[in-house]
């Protein structure tokens, strides 16, 4: 190994050991490990282990082909308390001030996502809504008017047959009366199921419209 590829491997690792401690920071700030299972730190810690000794032997294997000296942990251990000792303040500061543009960017995108997106096809289908009740609150209004103007005009039509049937009715004698009023009595009745059928439609329909 020449010179100057010593002297590029002693400057990657020492990068590399900066570039762990930051990462280190990093890692910690963004794990909490306060607020985490055992076992799930376990499994972090494993896996980023695994991923930085990944990147620094990708590092090493470009600079070097891979040829591991013992002075490469030595420039590993320098560049990390440089990093320690220069760089630890200045990149927490900095860590800190991007967590806090991220999350800021973040809640004004959502607010103004909610704002120009969400509220107004929220007022949009609420008025759609209103419209369309409106419509059928009409039709049902309109509905019930013409219905008791029919029944208004049929009563109309059929008081002259009303009048002669009572007059027929009291020319039928006692005992064929006797016998149709029979009829007419289970004819009321079924009527009458009708009616509270209704009764409970309407009640049911009143709901509906509260609700």
């Amino acid at each position: 190994m020449s010179l100057t590829t010593q002297f590029y491997t002693m400057l990657a690792m020492v990068g590399m050991g900066s570039w762990l401690g930051a990462a280190l920071d990093t890692y910690g700030r963004f794990l909490k490990r306060p607020k985490r299972a055992h076992w799930v730190i376990f499994i972090n810690d494993l896996l980023f282990w695994l991923f930085q000794g990944l990147i620094i032997f990708y590092t090493l294997l470009l600079v070097n082909e891979g040829e591991l000296r013992f002075y490469v942990f030595i420039a590993l251990v320098c560049g990390y308390a440089a990093y320690q000792s220069i760089l630890k303040g200045w990149y927490n500061r900095g860590l800190e001030v991007f967590i806090q543009f991220m999350v800021g960017t973040y809640r004004f995108l959502e607010k103004a996502f909610r704002l120009v997106i969400i509220r107004p096809i929220r007022g949009m289908v609420q008025s759609i809504i209103v419209l369309l009740l409106g419509i059928f609150n009409f039709i049902v209004i309109l509905a019930n008017f013409l219905l008791k103007a029919m029944i208004i005009i049929l009563k109309i039509i059929f008081a002259p047959f009303k009048w002669i049937g009572l007059l027929l009715w009291k020319l039928i004698p006692i005992k064929i009366r006797r016998v149709l009023e029979k009829y007419f009595y289970k004819f009321a009745g079924i009527n009458q199921k009708l009616q509270n059928m209704k009764h409970i439609i309407h009640k049911l329909w009143k709901k509906i419209r509260k609700s």
